[in-house]
């Protein structure tokens, strides 16, 4: 008896490395202790959140006997919500925007999911830049949209522009970026942007359609070394920002995030009307309440980027230390090593054996790589040390 769809049949079986790898380390917790496993498979933060964000919670507590504390709203979220986020956009991405150029969503997933929806027809292609999010794969094929991806240059994970502009056809409907990125923590330069940009308005101008760049930001705040992380708003008619507040208020489940529109797109309120209405058929209804009135509070107290580098900075001696080869991240909390002798499942089946949780490369679209999320503990990165050298020694 069949009980599932064949497509999402399908997704179940090749589903998400990230979650195989964090269900067995609950598996190894079980059975050893969870101070024996080292666990750097999931990319959830540990730093707690503002204590804004408690305070806000007892506040809203007290307003809870008002009628409609709780009730709906439109569906881009509340107007001052909305004007909070073309504020932040405004600072971060250098454009004049407006609180009509923007609506909140749940979290960051939920964007990608009402602009897919919005603007895909049967059969066009979402391009990702490669290692990418698994689920942008899942998101694309949620709206008929065929998912392709294009590898960037190899170690630096650099934008690889010739193999972009190889890769665009007449169906492309838009090609998503990720930076800083999960999972390699590169962070794209201006330049590489700028040569992006120059690739897409050719495709956008020979087709006449565009090909829509979407930049998915949740890690804008996560950057090491004085490293800038440049904008895509004033480089393009077409440009699209996606973020949450996931990773720098710590708020991983309370889904509220955002999409900002270029205010270079003349057509932009149609764009904004369509997003409108698909956030709330997709079953969304409308951006959390809870998460508005915490990201109002807390906005100006996010989590301290400095517990980050440390940590990288920790992680980097026991790598290097141990011999692997990597490239430092220059953003986000990742690093993307090298799988010794090549065969990344196998490699990261063989740190399981050490007690340490990574994630095949594969998962990400970068085989001959692993992840490693180094938003834990630093004492649980010390403790690895033995471990990585351990895994090392047989390869």
């Amino acid at each position: 008896m069949q009980l599932l769809s064949s497509q999402i049949s399908g997704f179940i079986d090749k589903s998400s490395w990230i979650r195989k790898m964090f269900e067995s380390g609950i598996a190894l917790k079980k059975q050893y202790g969870a101070d024996a496993v080292c666990d750097f498979s999931l990319g959830n933060p540990d730093v707690p959140a503002p204590a804004m964000v408690g305070e806000i919670l007892g506040n809203l507590a007290k307003d809870a006997a008002a009628p409609f504390t709780f009730g709906y709203m439109p569906n881009g979220g509340f107007p001052w919500a909305r004007q909070i986020i073309a504020d932040l956009v405004k600072k971060e991405q250098d454009v004049e925007i407006s609180a009509d150029d923007a609506i909140l969503t749940c979290g960051a997933a939920g964007a990608m999911n009402a602009f897919f929806r919005a603007v895909m027809e049967p059969g066009d292609e979402v391009l990702a830049v490669a290692p990418f999010f698994v689920e942008y794969g899942f998101y694309a094929s949620n709206h008929q949209a065929v998912f392709r991806t294009v590898m960037s240059e190899p170690d630096t994970f650099a934008l690889d522009i010739d193999a972009i502009d190889a890769a665009i056809t007449p169906k492309t409907r838009a090609l998503i970026i990720n930076s800083p990125n999960n999972p390699t923590g590169a962070v794209y330069t201006k330049e590489e942007l700028t040569a992006l940009v120059a690739v897409l308005e050719k495709h956008t101008k020979a087709n006449n359609r565009p090909v829509y760049l979407i930049s998915d930001e949740p890690y804008r705040f996560l950057a090491f070394d004085g490293v800038d992380v440049p904008s895509i708003l004033p480089l393009y008619d077409y440009a699209i920002v996606m973020s949450s507040f996931s990773k720098n208020l710590s708020m991983a489940g309370e889904r509220v995030g955002y999409i900002a529109v270029t205010p270079r797109m003349e057509e932009r309120q149609q764009l904004i009307n369509g997003l409108m209405l698909t956030n709330r058929i997709l079953g969304f209804v409308n951006p959390p309440v809870v998460g508005q009135h915490m990201l109002k509070a807390a906005l100006e107290a996010q989590v301290d980027p400095a517990i980050y580098e440390r940590r990288r900075d920790a992680m980097a001696k026991v790598l290097s230390d141990a011999g692997y080869d990597f490239h430092l991240p220059k953003g986000a909390f990742y690093f993307f090593p090298k799988a010794p002798g090549g065969d990344d499942v196998a490699f990261c089946s063989r740190l399981m054996e050490e007690k340490i949780l990574a994630v095949p490369g594969s998962g990400f679209g970068g085989p001959g790589y692993f992840r490693l999320t180094f938003c834990v503990d630093e004492e649980v990165i010390q403790r690895s040390a033995d471990g990585f050298k351990r895994a090392i020694s047989g390869f």
